[in-house]
């Protein structure tokens, strides 16, 4: 089906560009949410008289995801999840609970804008992209943690398992200690 863009579509084309697309995209994604219309002969003279109009919106709607995606780009946002010891979570992070924790924060986010590139099933920091605008994005970085003290320490630049290996030395060194301590006192009484 060959169809006329009504804004900026990601790996199809600009604006006002006639494009062939597959009958079930166009009408299950392209014509429902207002991006395209048939390209039949009447439309193509509708589109020329609204062509301006059009413009003057994706302008207009341009400079507010511009506005948005100053502010918006590089905040950092921490979600709690509950995980395991090795730092891998019981379930996994989704777009929603990106967007809800930068709605919280006072930006009206979708979950349909963030970008998740893979899932994210581990504790850490991780950057998504949303994107405001079919010509505008952000980055935002996610904090993963079991703990508000835990983010903390993860926005410092400390890795979980960074944290897990230091505990673990620490413990080790602990029983060393305690196991010389009692290899000294069993060798003071074989002397006396």
């Amino acid at each position: 089906m060959q169809v006329i863009l009504l804004e900026r579509v990601a790996k199809l084309g600009q604006m006002g560009d006639v494009v062939k697309v597959r009958d079930g995209f166009a009408r299950n994604f392209l014509l429902p949410q207002g991006k395209a219309l048939r390209a039949t002969d009447a439309n193509k003279v509708a589109f020329e008289d609204q062509k301006a109009q059009l413009e003057a919106r994706n302008l207009e709607t341009k400079k507010e995801a511009e506005a948005l995606a100053e502010k918006l780009d590089g905040t950092t946002y921490v979600i709690i999840r509950s995980a395991s010891d090795s730092g891998a979570l019981y379930g996994s992070v989704t777009p929603r609970d990106a967007a809800d924790a930068a709605t919280a924060d006072g930006f009206s986010i979708d979950r349909r804008q963030v970008v998740l590139t893979a899932p994210i099933k581990t504790l850490g920091l991780h950057t998504l992209t949303v994107t405001l605008h079919p010509e505008v994005t952000a980055e935002i970085t996610v904090n993963v943690a079991r703990s508000p003290e835990e983010a903390e320490l993860q926005a410092s630049g400390k890795s979980i398992q960074e944290l897990a290996a230091e505990e673990e030395a620490e413990a080790e060194f602990e029983i060393q200690e305690l196991f010389d301590e009692i290899g000294a006192a069993s060798d003071e009484d074989e002397d006396a």
